[in-house]
């Protein structure tokens, strides 16, 4: 009984820690963006804008060039439209996987469409300086924002279904590492400001952690209502 208990004690406390994480990373994701956006649009402040581009301009050279516009493929629509249809294909053919498959396919295509409306709402042009001709709108960055979403949502994947601790903190730490110099390199090739990045990020985790949210309450209902029907 005592054991029971303590596991209970344990199992709760974990549950503690994670909701406490969660909350703090949604209002810290919230701050962000907002203060991004006052930044930008009310305070009209190009501060660090102009640092990051001349400290990405200290740094260029033709192979940096070349390996941030390899890293920027992997958050771009061509990527985008065929990388996730091929994980919910693969997550689809596991039953026990098959709930992950419909949050990837929810998560980014809902991302990618709020992205959009965002980039409507705020309107602001892309650098003039930029080194790779793109169309589209600037804040918030969409390699940042559906790519947050995209690779966040692999990451919590990841936690869910990997037992192997060292295997799970390795897959965390390369799908953290290649995100991050996603939005490096579009600041980098200039196809962005560094605040459209920071926008990008924290909407798109923001939406990460309310779609989660929601998506697990409807497993719950549906999985209660297959239990009725076997009962």
């Amino acid at each position: 009984m005592k054991a029971r208990f303590k596991r209970f004690m344990s199992a709760l406390a974990l549950l503690s820690v994670e909701a406490v994480l969660v909350w703090l990373a949604f209002f810290a994701c919230m701050l962000l963006f907002v203060y991004m956006a006052q930044l930008v649009f009310v305070q009209q402040s190009t501060g660090l804008d102009q640092a990051m581009f001349r400290f990405a301009a200290a740094h260029t050279s033709p192979e940096t060039t070349r390996f941030m516009r390899f890293i920027s493929f992997f958050a771009s629509a061509d990527y985008l439209i065929v990388v996730p249809p091929l994980v919910v294909l693969v997550f689809a053919w596991f039953r026990h996987l098959q709930w992950f498959a419909l949050k990837v396919l929810v998560i980014s295509l809902t991302s990618s469409i709020l992205n959009q409306v965002l980039k409507r709402v705020f309107e602001r042009p892309r650098p003039e300086t930029a080194m790779l001709e793109q169309s589209g709108l600037s804040f918030p960055s969409g390699h940042a924002m559906i790519g947050g979403s995209f690779y966040g949502l692999l990451i919590y994947i990841v936690w869910r279904t990997v037992p192997n601790p060292i295997l799970r903190w390795l897959l965390t730490i390369v799908l953290t590492l290649l995100l991050l110099l996603i939005g490096y390199s579009r600041v980098y090739l200039n196809v962005h400001y560094a605040t459209d990045v920071l926008a990008g990020f924290s909407a798109g985790i923001l939406w990460l952690l309310i779609s989660i949210y929601f998506m697990r309450k409807l497993e719950v209902i549906y999985l209660r209502k297959v239990e009725r029907k076997q009962a």
